[in-house]
């Protein structure tokens, strides 16, 4: 519509004051104690609405009330729809009170939606203005599943202005904080769903994912994510910023408080049919898994050093599973700068202008200033740099992910497919052999457990970590493991001599120097994960490492539903 019609600056106004509205629709749900609800996981909710004592109507009324403190908190949701969820609950409680059966494995779950798909009567943004006011009139496959399933849709969650970012903060619904600290991000892309679900103001959602967005939420808010393969989940009706795009394929997938509701969710969706027909009619497979599994580790993925945090995170997994009689051993990856100058080869191919053609009169965020310089620099500017960087700086590896950020041809771009491809290759080459016969891949998220706010203007390289998931098309579990420790985690003598460190620009800036923004100090107690990599088409497997994992770990490390209210306790008592 833009520049023709209303400004930008009428529409923020206008969609921020109509989410007002409708959050304050909440009503005395805000006030009242619904903990009994919050503190249950979708499994128990399901369960007990089944067995008569529970009703979908006092469900949704709890996560309704949850949800309007967690946005009060975090700023996570975008479109608010409480009178047709009330509405879809009570039809929910008249057809159980009929025929004392739930209608599905979802019956009366609230559900919380990444603002990026088709809700028929609700916009769909994506932190666009010039996309608002355009209610859908279809549901998305994934939707439909989830409706025939018995579920409860009550928000659409926020995300980074064009999905690119994992800073989650656009300019019509403004900035998600995490919901541990206001002095970091929540992550993106599915920002708002980490956000909300860490807070319980949701008992499931829904994320998407092209280089972590399901990931580096579930990671920086504590929570568990499946990143599925693709082929898994039907894609119809989730809208992007890039239309046609196949070089790096972005899945759909689930965001819970706990493994069993992974699981839950996952059975909802994998395999279901799709409108393009291109998801395989191969229903969620059962998975029995050997008494002894033998995992894979690693602490650095070579690109940028772990963090002692993450690092730690990994280690102790390593740890709890060999306590529970499993293998664990460290391995070398095939060089993940390869993989990821893929990603940013590819991702960058037509110079970001369909990514960019959106903004129209919104201002673009500054954490797309790094990903997107490159194709912006004049070829002799790009080689000049690049040249300094290697030669005079001596970052080979920086240099190289910089020369890979420019327009391509048609022909450049088939090349850079067929050599995603020869990478893919030689990471089940080298890494899953009958040699060393894993049964999964541990790993870190990222470098830093959490990223502070403006991180993403100058680090967006960080997300390489799960991006090599993404360019290789693994599914990918991602699981809280402990806190950051201010005593544990400082950077030592030991850590930087170690071996795993990667391109000296980033460390520099990410380990050093005023503006640095690893500091265990100031993020002491937030959440750190982990990811568990598995096999192309064994999501299923990835599942249940995930329940091997979480159980090796224990129960009482202060995850899952309640988790946030337990934590804002116990920093009143410090």
């Amino acid at each position: 519509m833009w520049p023709f019609t209303t400004s930008n600056t009428d529409i923020i106004v206008t969609k921020r004051d109509e989410r007002d509205i409708a959050l304050a629709a909440a009503g005395s749900a805000v006030a009242e104690d619904h903990s009994q609800y919050l503190t249950a996981s979708a499994t128990t909710i399901v369960s007990r609405i089944a067995a008569g004592e529970w009703t979908a109507t006092d469900v949704l009324e709890a996560y309704i009330g949850r949800a309007v403190l967690a946005h009060s908190k975090t700023n996570c949701l975008t479109e608010v729809f409480f009178d047709k969820a009330r509405a879809r609950a009570k039809a929910l409680d008249d057809e159980f009170a009929r025929t004392g059966k739930v209608s599905g494995p979802l019956h009366g779950v609230p559900i919380s939606i990444k603002d990026q798909f088709e809700i028929e009567g609700v916009d769909l943004t994506i932190g666009f203005t010039q996309w608002a006011n355009n209610p859908s009139t279809i549901n998305a496959d994934l939707i439909t599943h989830l409706l025939a399933a018995g579920a409860v849709l009550f928000v659409k969650t926020n995300v980074p202005q064009t999905m690119l970012a994992f800073e989650c903060s656009n300019p019509l619904w403004g900035r998600t904080i995490n919901p541990y600290s206001p002095n970091y991000s929540s992550g993106g892309s599915s920002g708002g769903e980490g956000a909300l679900l860490a807070m319980d103001g949701s008992a499931l959602g829904i994320g998407t994912d092209i280089g972590g967005s399901l990931r580096i939420p579930a990671a920086y808010c504590g929570i568990y994510s499946l990143k599925p393969g693709s082929g898994r989940v039907s894609y119809v009706g989730a809208r992007g910023p890039v239309g046609g795009f196949e070089g790096i394929k972005t899945v759909a997938g689930p965001m819970a408080r706990s493994v069993d509701d992974v699981v839950l969710l996952s059975r909802a969706l994998l395999g279901k049919p799709s409108a393009l027909h291109d998801v395989p009619p191969v229903p969620f497979k059962e998975v029995s898994l050997p008494s002894k599994l033998k995992f894979g580790y690693y602490t650095s993925d070579g690109y940028v050093k772990a963090s002692p945090a993450c690092k730690r995170a990994v280690l102790e997994t390593v740890e709890a599973l060999k306590k529970q009689g499993h293998e664990c051993v460290e391995i070398s990856i095939p060089d993940t700068a390869t993989g990821f100058n893929l990603f940013v080869a590819l991702t960058s191919s037509d110079g970001y202008k369909t990514l960019l053609s959106h903004l129209g009169p919104d201002k673009k965020e500054s954490s797309l200033f790094l990903s997107t310089l490159g194709p912006k620099l004049p070829a002799f500017v790009r080689s000049f740099a690049g040249w300094a960087i290697e030669s005079v700086v001596g970052d080979k590896i920086f240099a190289d992910t910089l020369r890979a950020s420019t327009a391509k041809s048609v022909g450049e771009y088939w090349a850079l497919t067929s050599e995603r491809d020869d990478f893919t290759k030689e990471w089940y080459q080298e890494v899953w052999n009958d040699t060393l016969s894993l049964d999964g891949v541990l790993a870190p998220v990222q470098a830093l457990p959490q990223l502070p706010h403006g991180g993403c203007d100058n680090f967006s390289a960080l997300a390489v970590g799960t991006i090599l998931y993404n360019v290789l098309d693994m599914p990918v579990g991602c699981l809280p493991v402990t806190r950051v420790d201010a005593k544990k985690d400082q950077i030592t003598e030991e850590w930087e001599q170690e071996e795993g460190h990667g391109t000296k620009i980033m460390e520099k800036g990410v380990y050093y120097g005023a503006k640095k923004l690893y500091d265990p100090e100031l993020s002491n107690g937030l959440p750190v994960n982990i990811q568990i990599v598995g096999k192309r088409w064994e999501d299923e497997k990835v599942l249940a490492l995930m329940k091997v994992v979480d159980g090796a770990l224990g129960i009482n490390r202060g995850f899952g539903p309640g988790a946030w209210d337990q934590f804002q306790e116990a920093q009143l008592k410090v």
